[in-house]
C-alpha cells in the first residue's frame, strides 16, 4: 500500500491530535487567599528546596511525571537521586507526597503557605492556580 503526500499530511495531523488529548492539563495550585504570582522557574526553585517560602507537595501518578518533566526539567529517577543525595548530605527533605488530586486541594487549601499540582480538570474555588501545563 502507497501513501500519497496529502494521505500522510492527514495521518500525521490525526496522530498529533491524539498524542496531545490524551495528557491531560496538570494546574499548579496554591491557596485562594495568596496574594503573589509565581512563573515556571520560581516553582521549580520551591520544589527542589532552594526556596522555602512554599511548602510542596508532590503526588503521585502521571500528573507527577508530567510536573517533574515539564517544571523541573527531569525525570523521575534524576528527582529522586536529586533528593537522595540532598537527604545523605543533610541538605533538605524532598515535597510529602499526596495521594491524589482531592488530597492535594484539602492540603493545599487548608494551608496559606501551601504548593501542589493536580489535574486541572479537578481544581476548584478552594484553590488559586498558578498556571497549567
Amino acid at each position: 500500500m502507497k501513501f500519497n503526500v496529502k494521505t500522510w499530511s492527514i495521518l500525521v495531523c490525526i496522530l498529533s491530535v491524539f498524542a496531545f488529548s490524551s495528557q491531560a492539563e496538570v494546574a499548579v495550585v496554591v491557596n485562594s487567599g495568596f496574594s503573589g504570582s509565581l512563573d515556571k522557574d520560581a516553582v521549580a526553585q520551591i520544589y527542589l528546596g532552594k526556596n522555602k517560602s512554599l511548602t510542596p507537595y508532590m503526588q503521585k501518578g502521571s500528573a507527577a511525571g508530567e510536573f517533574v518533566d515539564k517544571v523541573l526539567s527531569r525525570n523521575a529517577s534524576q528527582y529522586k537521586a536529586y533528593w537522595a543525595k540532598l537527604a545523605f548530605t543533610g541538605g533538605g527533605r524532598p515535597p510529602k507526597e499526596l495521594g491524589n488530586d482531592a488530597e492535594v486541594i484539602s492540603t493545599v487549601s487548608g494551608s496559606a503557605d501551601a504548593i501542589g499540582f493536580v489535574d486541572a480538570a479537578a481544581v476548584n474555588d478552594s484553590v488559586k492556580v498558578l498556571f497549567t501545563l
